[in-house]
Parts: C-alpha cells; sequence; structure tokens
C-alpha cells in the first residue's frame, strides 16, 4: 500500500510522491467532494487539480464517480483505476464524497486494490479525511446536509477504515477551515481517538511494511 496523504493541495513533499509512483504518471483525478457546486465551479477546481499535478509530469484524467453511480457490475470502474499509477482524490465536502464513493461501490473496491498495492493514493483534505474508520466530528467543518442532484440523502458516517488514526489537516494553519479544526482537535482529544494534526504543506506517507511517517514543513 502507498499512501500520500497531504493536508492541502499537492503538499511540499512532491519529490517524495514522484518516487512513490516510479516511471508512472497516469492520474485519475477524482473531484467529486466538489459536486455541491455549479458545474462552472466544479470545473474550474477540476482543471486546477490537472494544472498541478501537470506540473510534475503527470498525464491527469478525471474518474468521475457519478458515472458509475448505481452500476450493478464494478468491472469497468475497476479497470478505470488498474489502468491508474496515481488515484488523486481533492478535497471539498467530505460527506459529498462518501455519498459518492458508496453510490458509485468505490468505497468497496478501493481497500482491496490498494492493499494489492497497484497504485499510489494520494489527495488531501476531505481527500485524505475518509480513509479513516468513521469521520464523526468533522460535521463540525463540513456541512453534512449538503446533498447534490442524484445523490442519496443518508449522511454515510462510515470511513474506509484504512488509517488506524484520524486526520485534522489545515491545523492551525492559513486556511478558511482552520479555526473549524481546532474545534475537530478537541473532538478528537474528548473522545480519545487517535488523530495526527498536518500544517498544510505536511504530509503523511506510508509505502508497504514502512512505518507511518510525517513530513514536515520545510
Amino acid at each position: 500500500m502507498r499512501l500520500y496523504l497531504s493536508s492541502f493541495r499537492l503538499g511540499m513533499h512532491t519529490d517524495r510522491l514522484l518516487s512513490m509512483c516510479g516511471d508512472g504518471r497516469r492520474a485519475l483525478v477524482i473531484v467529486n467532494s466538489c459536486d455541491n457546486h455549479s458545474p462552472i465551479e466544479r470545473a474550474e477546481k477540476v482543471e486546477g487539480e490537472f494544472t498541478s499535478l501537470r506540473t510534475l509530469g503527470f498525464q491527469p484524467e478525471e474518474l468521475d464517480l457519478r458515472d458509475h453511480f448505481w452500476d450493478e457490475d464494478v468491472t469497468q470502474l475497476t479497470r478505470c483505476l488498474l489502468a491508474a499509477d496515481l488515484v488523486w482524490v481533492r478535497g471539498g465536502n467530505i460527506f459529498v464524497l462518501l455519498r459518492a464513493m458508496r453510490c458509485s461501490r468505490l468505497d468497496k473496491i478501493l481497500p482491496d486494490l490498494l492493499a494489492q498495492d497497484v497504485f499510489v493514493y494520494g489527495g488531501y483534505s476531505a481527500g485524505i479525511d475518509l480513509l479513516a474508520r468513521d469521520v464523526h466530528g468533522v460535521e463540525m467543518v463540513d456541512d453534512p446536509y449538503q446533498v447534490p442532484t442524484g445523490y442519496h440523502e443518508e449522511i454515510v458516517w462510515q470511513g474506509l477504515d484504512i488509517l488506524p488514526f484520524a486526520v485534522a489537516p489545515h491545523y492551525r494553519s492559513d486556511h478558511p477551515e482552520s479555526a473549524d479544526i481546532e474545534k475537530l482537535v478537541q473532538y478528537y482529544i474528548d473522545h480519545h481517538i487517535p488523530f495526527v494534526a498536518l500544517r498544510d504543506g505536511e504530509v503523511i506517507v506510508h509505502e508497504g511494511s514502512s512505518p507511518w511517517s510525517v513530513l514536515g514543513l520545510r
């Protein structure tokens, strides 16, 4: 399993991301956390991710999970993922993102693919928060009642249970959500939930059997 988990955007350790990907530069970008935005705003966010990844030499392509909502067979979605060297998941509203993963059944197949180490999983903010066991507390940061058209209304509290801890991104950073993250950190402390607080620029990395590492600010 190879994970590159940034607090915000690409973070300050892109050399490590490139090393983890080896010679592979095919990137699938998931931006469904922004499906609650207007089509124009969403398209701008997609292009922003493409531009950032292209600066590193990646060849990005969007994987819109809405194209796979309610598929009875996950073969096509699995094939898309198997062709990637990097699956990059953008931040946004974590509850929208978790709904998209459940509606497409990506939440069922992603853990197995990560265990097989067929690609690097990277992302930031909501794109890494969903890897915890559950996301209780994150409602202090993201609105769980934002339901884009075509989504089911049920709130998904269950994460993918890949990380042995929760993550609090944007901690004490120059980010609009930093004040709410302070409340989230206190929630984790009060409820005895293991967590890692990340400042913008910092990255958590994990490769194979190596220990979890937090790469700090430079």
